[in-house]
């Protein structure tokens, strides 16, 4: 009865603090539906007194914002499937092979993951300008493609693939190739999962490297055309959640794809653990 109660408590715990969590995205949305005037409005209602859809209407109308967003979803979705590649790749060689100077190279690697990101933005600036890659998706593209937070990721999940299974393929003939895609791919799904819905959601959000290298409007990511929405003395509040509302579809998307393999992977590293 005493454990029964505790369990109770701890849910309606957790409850309290999700509600908490949620409700800005959900008066988010509600006040997407609503004029400008009625969301400023001092002591205004929660829900609208009439649905408003104009401002779902006019965030394509004013500027390019479904340009943007598939903009975006395509810069996402090419990073993190090359970071998942390289990632799985460099993890393979790194925790299944053994060579002069492996843990020294692994250690170089978390070293990239203690240095500030902002720390590299002017030489990484720097090199867009010599290569010429200014306003081009190769600037947002080519210093993704490797991830130390992903090789690291996918490193510690391969170690754990025993080395018996490995050599049983050898054995039987199978080359390297074959190995690392159809046995150590299929048995890193749940690594892989949780780097694919952190780097998609670090692409989608980002925006200070974006605004530096595309001047473009009709080639701008998503981030930076939400910023479009605060003008100079006003800001377009309805347009700015409706616009918001729309962005984060494909962020819910990702995770209700990989939300399984995610959490079956935290939970069988906490069991490792």
């Amino acid at each position: 009865m005493i454990q029964k109660a505790k369990i109770t408590i701890f849910n309606l715990i957790l409850l309290f603090f999700s509600i908490i969590t949620v409700f800005p995205f959900i008066w988010m949305l509600v006040s997407s539906f609503k004029s400008n005037s009625e969301i400023v409005k001092i002591g205004g209602s929660f829900f609208p007194k009439q649905l408003n859809f104009s401002n779902y209407i006019n965030v394509q109308e004013n500027f390019h914002f479904m340009t943007m967003f598939f903009n975006t979803l395509l810069i996402a979705v090419v990073v993190t499937a090359s970071v998942i590649y390289t990632s799985s790749i460099v993890g393979f060689v790194l925790a299944k092979y053994k060579f002069k100077g492996r843990d020294q190279l692994f250690g170089l690697i978390l070293g990239t993951m203690m240095i500030p990101w902002a720390v590299t933005i002017i030489p990484k600036y720097d090199m867009m300008m010599k290569f010429g890659w200014m306003d081009s998706y190769a600037a947002l593209i080519v210093p993704s493609l490797v991830s130390g937070f992903g090789i690291y990721v996918l490193r510690q999940n391969i170690m754990a693939i025993p080395d018996e299974v490995i050599e049983a393929a050898r054995i039987d003939g199978a080359s390297e190739f074959y190995i690392f895609h159809r046995i150590i791919l299929p048995m890193s799904r749940n690594a892989i999962s949780s780097v694919a819905i952190f780097q998609f959601l670090w692409v989608w959000e980002d925006y200070l490297w974006p605004y530096l290298v595309i001047n473009t409007e009709a080639k701008q990511l998503i981030a930076v055309g939400l910023a479009m929405f605060n003008g100079q003395y006003s800001t377009d509040y309805g347009g700015l959640f409706a616009a918001t509302a729309i962005s984060i579809i494909p962020v819910i998307v990702i995770y209700v794809i990989f939300q399984r393999r995610f959490i079956e992977g935290i939970a069988g590293a906490s069991v490792k653990g």
